[in-house]
């Protein structure tokens, strides 16, 4: 997204202007919420979504201080993971939610996300091979919630994230809820565990970044 969106305001302003994007997200992720920056005055939305593919669209537009940053200004950002758990797929999910054909233990997946508010030692649910110093992140809201027609939403706000961090999680709830683990062993992993003690990344075509918070 950003190379794109990057190319249409060169197109627009006539120059090339570095973007500063609040959430990094992996190929295949959705982004609803994305915010981003850049110096010099805005460019119209008409205009920019003149010059974006069809996947890509600039919903506003505005001016902002001259020393707003949409990294490091932003105070916290919301994630939505999307889980299809069904036996059957669905042609309307697909690519928009992880499909899950195994059992699901809801009361079990509900107490995992009970344990995650408040600060925690991630390293388990990031790479092993990563850029991260700090591992610890404050998580202020984290539940699933159900969705129309068999889709289980995983909703979680925390002040930064980390790569693959929520799909890391995801996985690891599911494989709980699948009767893989038990509820205690998640807990143990919120206190920097390797990463080989947690579950698989569920796949990146059911997480969306759904806002940021200033």
């Amino acid at each position: 997204m950003q190379g794109v969106l990057e190319d249409a305001l060169a197109a627009v302003l006539g120059k090339r202007v570095a973007l500063t994007v609040a959430g990094r997200t992996d190929s295949g992720v959705h982004a609803r919420g994305q915010v981003a920056s850049h110096p010099g005055t805005s460019a119209p939305a008409a205009a920019l979504n003149a010059h974006l593919p069809d996947d890509v669209c600039v919903i506003e537009s505005e001016d902002a201080p001259e020393a707003f940053d949409a990294r490091r200004d932003a105070r916290s950002r919301t994630y939505r993971y999307r889980v299809l758990a069904t036996p059957e797929g669905s042609v309307f999910e697909h690519n928009r939610a992880l499909h899950w054909r195994r059992p699901v233990d809801r009361a079990a997946l509900d107490a995992c996300a009970a344990m995650l508010p408040g600060t925690h030692d991630f390293t388990a649910f990031t790479p092993t091979r990563t850029g991260h110093v700090r591992f610890e992140r404050d998580v202020m809201r984290a539940e699933w919630v159900d969705e129309e027609d068999d889709v289980l939403a995983f909703w979680i706000e925390a002040d930064t994230f980390m790569r693959h961090m929520v799909r890391t999680l995801v996985g690891t709830m599911l494989g709980v809820a699948a009767g893989r683990w038990q509820p205690e062993r998640f807990a143990s992993l919120l206190a920097g565990r390797p990463r080989s003690d947690a579950g698989d990344a569920a796949a990146a075509h059911g997480l969306y970044l759904e806002s940021v918070r200033y």
